[in-house]
């Protein structure tokens, strides 16, 4: 039992830091940006991404087992995630809309948004290149989240920043943002140990 935790643990801190889903594929930068406008965006979208990406990973363990072994299954793994994805979208709503009321109707204009992006689909695609096993699948689902709440944390963080007189009018917005995470991305390589290969 104690090794499988540990290879949680291994899979979702490469995914948090080395395979940020933001910074280092760019998966999910738009929603990132959109959700660190304002601080309770950042914790909806990394709780609906971080639920969501665990819990697709854990069913696209079983079906990665069933399908990739078949001549052409890599062809049909993307219907197969984005039929994961949206039966997992239509369950969970359902399940907040006939329990927690209230909190679906705080979610319902904005969780389509956290839900179905890079990110996510992103996560099941790394998975099945790199997870082994079903420990290895729920660390980098889990992970791809937690990942995501770092990167909207630390454009949050910036976005007040960056939103100011002393930034060109024709920079503010998206586009520094963009710049900012292309600098961040460029950090979290040097970190790792990326070198360039020319």
């Amino acid at each position: 039992m104690g090794e499988i935790f540990a290879r949680m643990i291994t899979f979702a801190m490469v995914s948090i830091f080395t395979e940020n889903a933001i910074f280092d594929r760019a998966f999910g930068a738009n929603v990132a940006i959109y959700a660190s406008r304002k601080d309770e965006h950042v914790i909806g979208f990394t709780v609906g991404i971080t639920a969501m990406t665990t819990l697709a990973s854990i069913a696209s363990y079983f079906l990665d087992r069933l399908v990739l072994p078949l001549e052409y299954g890599e062809l049909f793994m993307p219907l197969i995630y984005l039929g994961i994805i949206g039966v997992l979208y239509i369950g969970g709503l359902l399940l907040l809309w006939k329990f927690f009321h209230s909190t679906f109707k705080k979610i319902k204009n904005f969780v389509h948004l956290a839900i179905f992006n890079c990110a996510v689909i992103g996560a099941l695609f790394l998975n099945a290149s790199f997870g082994s096993d079903l420990a290895g699948y729920i660390g980098y689902g889990f992970g791809t989240g937690i990942g995501f709440f770092l990167a909207s944390f630390f454009l949050n963080i910036a976005h007040e920043r960056l939103d100011s007189e002393k930034i060109p009018k024709v920079f503010r917005g998206y586009p520094i943002m963009l710049i900012y995470i292309g600098i961040v991305s460029l950090a979290f390589n040097v970190l790792v140990g990326y070198t360039a290969k020319f």
